[in-house]
């Protein structure tokens, strides 16, 4: 199995420069692990700061190590979720949408590589100050919530340059191997990845979901916080969330204020919706859906991406000579 070596597998001690994003309604213990053991690291998304999540998807993984997610506004209302976090030992715990620096002296002393997700050049240098091991560049075209001010292409270059010798990983829009040696060309030292692996075997997501991201593509994709608004989930308006649209977008996407004034109402019917119905249900994917054509192991997925970027980082290098 051919491999790439970057400062990120070496910080990490991981085989491969992949990194599982912590989806909270993806990436459970069961994705978290089968990635990590195909040579990545799989990182266990914690929902909003939720101990019993935490604990149940820990459980899980068994005893492969994974990493572990938070959004950064949901752990300052919880932030006991962190000391349950830190308890399991986890090679890395990863932070984003917010200020990293309250927890990052934290993580360091338990022993965890501190990674921090910024959408910002701004952010980026935040994050370096706070004494981040590891930053991670997330473009607007990332599924599920981003910034709205960037995209990867850009961003990534900028942030390598501006927080050398810290490992950079790019995410947004990336789905397959060509994705990832475009990042290592770019400068980056891996990827995070959250679209390819919401269609694996071992992702959290209803049958229904999986087979939705396999039939989406890019253009079908927006970002929009209607979907926040009806769940009733605080996430600060600078990051929505990028989706699939249908119905229950085109009826309130522009309207988030009205939406708002009865949120509670529409909740019951959008609750009420199985989760197979995705003309009202959220299904959130990121602009690189359109490479998304079938439901894989992890493990084959790693496997693919790795041969592919193998391969085109070698036809890149053809051309020089």
């Amino acid at each position: 199995m051919a491999s790439i070596k970057t400062g990120l597998t070496e910080l990490l001690g991981i085989e491969h420069p992949i990194l599982l994003a912590p989806m909270g309604s993806a990436a459970g213990g069961r994705l978290a692990a089968a990635v990590s053991q195909a040579g990545g690291l799989g990182l266990i998304g914690s929902g909003y700061a939720d101990s019993e999540t935490i604990r149940r998807e820990l459980a899980q993984a068994g005893n492969t190590q994974v990493g572990i997610g938070f959004i950064l506004w949901a752990l300052d209302e919880k932030p006991e979720a962190l000391d349950v976090a830190l308890t399991a030992g986890p090679p890395a715990i990863m932070l984003s949408f917010g200020d990293p620096a309250p927890y990052a002296s934290t993580i360091k002393a338990a022993g965890s590589k501190l990674i921090c997700q910024v959408q910002t050049l701004d952010g980026a240098r935040r994050a370096a100050d706070a004494g981040a091991d590891i930053i991670i560049a997330q473009g607007r075209d990332s599924g599920g919530h981003s910034g709205t001010v960037r995209g990867t292409m850009g961003l990534v270059p900028a942030v390598v340059d501006a927080v050398s010798p810290i490992p950079v990983v790019a995410a947004g829009g990336i789905a397959d191997g060509r994705g990832l040696a475009a990042a290592i060309v770019l400068g980056a030292s891996g990827v995070l990845m959250g679209t390819r692996f919401t269609a694996s075997n071992e992702s959290l997501w209803d049958d229904a979901l999986k087979q939705g991201a396999v039939d989406a593509g890019g253009d079908q994709t927006e970002q929009t916080r209607v979907f926040d608004i009806v769940r009733g989930a605080r996430w600060p308006v600078h990051y929505p969330g990028r989706v699939v649209k249908n119905a229950f977008f085109e009826k309130w996407h522009s309207k988030e204020t009205e939406l708002s004034s009865r949120w509670q109402d529409e909740e019951k019917h959008y609750l009420a919706a199985p989760p197979s119905d995705l003309k009202t249900r959220v299904l959130w994917t990121g602009e690189g859906v359109d490479l998304v054509n079938e439901v894989l192991p992890a493990r084959e997925i790693v496997e693919r991406i790795m041969q592919e970027a193998v391969a085109a980082l070698q036809r890149s290098s053809g051309l020089s000579r």
